[in-house]
């Protein structure tokens, strides 16, 4: 279900001056990665307006689970040390040698160059506010993987969360929505609070489903504070959740692969632009 999130996220951000979320998490976004911005749309365009807030069906997800593999978790725990030292070469030991991919609307890998170039390329490892080197961590700390369809062994994280895909279809048709504006708490019980503060009156609690997140999302006039989304609920009041406690869909997507007994990094899915 992810990738064809991300072509349908790809396609309204051709469309729309809404911001498209990389990675799992609203949280983890990468700072100086290129996003789909009002500034890059063609000069005068208008984006249309966001559909009204309303009430809208409850659509039921199961969270992502773990990965339950001892050699993925030890892998994972390489990858996080190589990270935190930025050790470029030990990086590059973990990353297969050709064959990898990097899709967006397309494979963007140059197959001439090694895999460790395009995947440096492909999170903006080089990026002179060590951002790269972050998302890197994020990965490693990220302990869901899902099989990617129709390629035996590869697993790409973080995995998704189980949605009926014609559900979600309808939702976004019956609210004149598109599949960027919603993400999924990460957790049951996710407090929704009248203002973007954390001492803000508690109006209503999320349960485990879909969510509309709200395109107005400016940052906390606080750069110590905790930054909110606004969301729409489903019974169709508008409030703050922190941003933390929010996960968004088809955001981007690291892969791997078993390479001679050994987890390798073998393509990405999104990253920057080119």
């Amino acid at each position: 279900m992810r990738h064809s999130l991300i072509a349908a996220s790809m396609i309204f951000a051709a469309t729309t001056a809404m911001t498209l979320v990389p990675h799992s998490s609203f949280a983890q976004q990468k700072p100086d990665q290129p996003q789909a911005q009002p500034g890059q749309l063609p000069q005068g365009f208008k984006p249309p307006p966001a559909a009204p807030i309303k009430p809208y069906k409850p659509i039921a997800i199961t969270l992502p689970v773990p990965f339950n593999d001892q050699s993925f978790e030890a892998f994972r725990k390489q990858l996080g040390a190589i990270a935190e030292k930025k050790d470029r070469a030990a990086l590059g030991k973990l990353v297969v040698a050709s064959g990898f991919f990097w899709m967006q609307d397309k494979d963007l890998a140059d197959k001439k160059k090694p895999g460790m170039a395009n995947f440096a390329a492909a999170i903006d490892l080089d990026a002179k506010d060590g951002s790269g080197w972050e998302l890197l961590s994020s990965y490693a700390g990220e302990p869901t993987a899902e099989p990617l369809p129709d390629h035996q062994g590869m697993m790409c994280a973080p995995a998704e969360p189980n949605i009926d895909p014609k559900a979600f279809e309808a939702l976004v048709n019956e609210t004149k929505t598109a599949p960027p504006e919603w993400g999924y708490p990460n957790k049951d019980g996710v407090e929704v609070r009248s203002a973007g503060k954390p001492d803000a009156p508690v109006i209503e609690k999320l349960g485990l489903t879909l969510v509309r997140v709200l395109p107005d999302n400016g940052g906390p006039d606080n750069p110590d504070q905790q930054p909110f989304l606004h969301v729409a609920t489903p019974s169709g009041k508008s409030g703050f959740v922190p941003l933390e406690a929010m996960s968004s869909l088809g955001g981007d997507q690291i892969c791997y692969v078993k390479d001679g007994g050994s987890w390798k990094i073998t393509g990405y899915f999104g990253g920057a632009s080119q």
